[in-house]
């Protein structure tokens, strides 16, 4: 469990229950959508809930805590008394978030939701408040935690609309392999391609070969590049933690002329396959909006450890990430290729 830093919206959600506003219900039929573990939940553990969560690392803390995990995308309607929620910060995904909690609650039951405020925490608390006609609010812990009444006369078309708000669709792009990908709010660079991966596709050679794998490879951009012009490749191996980007990926991969593997996983943690070469664009952000470079540097490490000796990793970051160190200690030749744009493109050639 991690008691380091505070979760400000967690402890915000579960504040009410806490401080004896709302009572959790006594047969487990409670559902938490995009649940954290943390100390809050943990003293609440004795009554039983599921969660959803698309993120590998939150839902590998959830795991380890004892709670069950659901398909985000398959919940059961009007199932709980209860149903928490940590709306994400992309607008339309919050919203359908949002909507499905509200088709998954019971009659008679509670959807209570909680926001950073410098997270859009009025506008979730505003949209919660069309849905369901009305809603409870308090601040605590630099969030806002909101709720709806006991049994709130939903807007069904509203809400039918909103569940379908992050719906996965088409997305034409001239620069993508086959005119276009499928995406849907919410992932990376949902909507476009990311100009570091465009910058990385661009000096990717032709002549990697054997088998390959992309780490975070979101909906699966470098993965289609390489698989356009690499000939020479045996098998592909598509590294990611967002669940939801994950199935994006086996959309648009679907019908690869070489064998595809496709892993939920958290890269930080290593993989266990050996590979000729990878390549990578590592996110240096988790849940929060801070630089976390201490994720790109897990990822190189993992890239070291994974590649077979000789095996090259073809890696693009954002130039002020402090990498080098991590380069020079895990390869035995790194070579910056392009600096442009704010980006850094590096080949890095284990011993």
């Amino acid at each position: 469990m991690r008691t380091a830093t505070r979760d400000n919206p967690l402890d915000a959600l579960l504040h009410p229950f806490m401080d004896g506003l709302l009572r959790w219900p006594q047969d487990g039929a409670a559902l938490f959508l995009r649940g954290r573990d943390g100390t809050g939940l943990r003293a609440l553990r004795h009554r039983e809930g599921e969660c959803t969560q698309p993120f590998r690392p939150e839902a590998m803390h959830l795991e380890r805590a004892g709670f069950a995990l659901l398909d985000e995308d398959a919940l059961p309607e009007a199932g709980f008394k209860l149903v928490l929620v940590l709306p994400p910060r992309q607008r339309e995904e919050a919203r359908a978030l949002l909507a499905k909690a509200c088709r998954a609650v019971a009659p008679g039951g509670v959807v209570v939701a909680a926001v950073a405020n410098d997270e859009g925490a009025k506008s979730r608390e505003d949209d919660l408040k069309h849905l369901a006609g009305g809603v409870a609010t308090l601040s605590k812990y630099h969030s806002r935690v909101f709720w709806t009444a006991p049994g709130a006369p939903f807007d069904t078309e509203l809400v039918a609309r909103w569940s379908r708000l992050d719906a996965p669709r088409w997305i034409e792009a001239t620069d993508v392999p086959g005119g276009g990908f499928h995406s849907r709010p919410g992932v990376f660079a949902w909507d476009r391609v990311d100009a570091a991966s465009r910058m990385l596709a661009e000096v990717l050679p032709g002549d990697l070969r054997g088998r390959i794998a992309d780490l975070g490879a979101g909906w699966g951009y470098l993965s289609l590049q390489v698989l356009a012009r690499c000939p020479q490749l045996a098998s592909l191996d598509v590294f990611e933690a967002d669940a939801r980007a994950l199935s994006l990926a086996r959309m648009n991969l679907q019908g690869a002329r070489v064998p595809v593997g496709f892993h939920w996983h958290d890269v930080v943690v290593g993989v266990d396959s050996q590979f000729d070469a990878i390549v990578c664009n590592p996110p240096f952000h988790a849940l929060g909006r801070g630089d976390r470079p201490d994720i790109g540097r897990a990822f190189i490490a993992t890239a070291s450890a994974a590649l077979k000796p000789g095996g090259s990793v073809w890696l693009v970051a954002n130039r002020h990430l402090p990498y080098e160190e991590a380069l020079g200690s895990a390869f035995a030749s790194v070579l910056t290729v392009v600096q442009q744009g704010g980006f850094k493109i590096v080949h890095a050639v284990k011993a």
